[in-house]
């Protein structure tokens, strides 16, 4: 064999071997090093759960081990503060929610500007609530709702998570469609308020599926409708609240990954595709099954057009309100 044709055999083997390497190997030299995957929000959380069930996927898929790091507190600043701060070195990622985008409308101050000091790179899924009521409360759809809603202004009330939380502005949502009279009840988190539902101390309110589906199978609570114009897997039979009565309701919550600003296209691009493969891992499927969740995976570059769409809408909302903290 001549030296030519050695030289060509290496030549080739080396690009073979390149391209089984991991997805960030080739665009990330420091391979050796841990990712930090920054959750702003509480251990047990949903987006906790999304972001412990895909590190595994995405160890695999990029040769990094993926450290997802809580730092909760202040409806997510804090823990989003630190994720803008990092070097845009790709070794620095944040697993968020909708409170970003409802941030700047009930604080005062932000550290940051919502979306100028991120790189969105995937909106990974939504989170659609659930509108329970009591069973002592004389409804048994929608439209009963809002009928004895109607008859009896002030008299029902509605808790959710906290003043500007995505369960407050889902009831503002309600009441601004259909122009009922009902009394918002803020709550320090879901676990008070999802025991006070059961015990009739509040009548009703919007919560996430996963923490009310085995009451409303017990029949403990009663489930009327969907927030999201789209049915869950989760509760089939469940209409969405367009279809039971108030045609342009639309709300949910929502995950994203997202990276601080100057996070190069390469990386985001890697890591859209990670995100996408670890996502399909059997461990992510059955948190987003048990979690009612809804796979959206907006891609990078319809991200920033939703980032901007949401903002919108949230602010308008939370003005409604005239929900503060600060």
């Amino acid at each position: 064999m001549n030296i030519s044709r050695i030289t060509r055999l290496s030549i080739y083997a080396a690009f073979i071997s390149m391209a089984a390497l991991p997805i960030s190997t080739i665009a990330q030299p420091a391979n050796d090093k841990n990712v930090r995957m920054v959750v702003p929000l509480a251990a047990g959380s949903t987006v906790d759960a999304v972001a412990r069930s895909i590190a595994p996927g995405l160890a695999r898929a990029t040769g990094h081990q993926f450290i997802v790091e809580n730092l909760a507190g202040a409806g997510g600043i804090p823990g989003t503060t630190q994720l803008v701060k990092a070097a845009p070195d790709g070794l620095t990622i944040g697993m968020i929610s909708s409170n970003h985008v409802i941030n700047p409308g009930i604080y005062k101050h932000v550290p940051y500007d919502t979306l100028k000091d991120i790189t969105p790179i995937v909106v990974v899924a939504t989170v659609p609530l659930v509108l329970v009521v009591n069973p002592k409360v004389p409804a048994k759809d929608v439209k009963e709702l809002l009928a004895y809603a109607k008859a009896n202004p002030g008299k029902l009330n509605y808790g959710s998570a906290g003043n500007g939380s995505t369960l407050h502005l889902a009831g503002e949502l309600l009441v601004n469609q259909t122009g009922i009279d009902i009394k918002h009840v803020p709550y320090r988190g879901t676990g008070q308020l999802v025991i006070d539902l059961l015990s009739g101390e509040v009548q009703m309110g919007f919560v996430s599926i996963s923490q009310v589906m085995s009451h409303v199978k017990a029949g403990s609570l009663r489930a009327l409708a969907l927030s999201t114009t789209k049915r869950s897997t989760a509760l089939p039979d469940l209409p969405t609240l367009a279809e039971a009565g108030v045609p342009k309701y639309d709300f949910d919550a929502w995950i994203a990954v997202v990276g601080p600003a100057g996070l190069p296209k390469e990386s985001v691009d890697n890591y859209a595709t990670a995100i996408r493969t670890a996502m399909d891992s059997p461990e992510a499927k059955n948190v987003i099954s048990g979690q009612g969740l809804m796979v959206l995976n907006i891609g990078p570059k319809e991200a920033t057009a939703f980032f901007q769409s949401e903002l919108d809408k949230h602010q308008k909302l939370v003005k409604q309100s005239g929900a503060t903290l600060d």
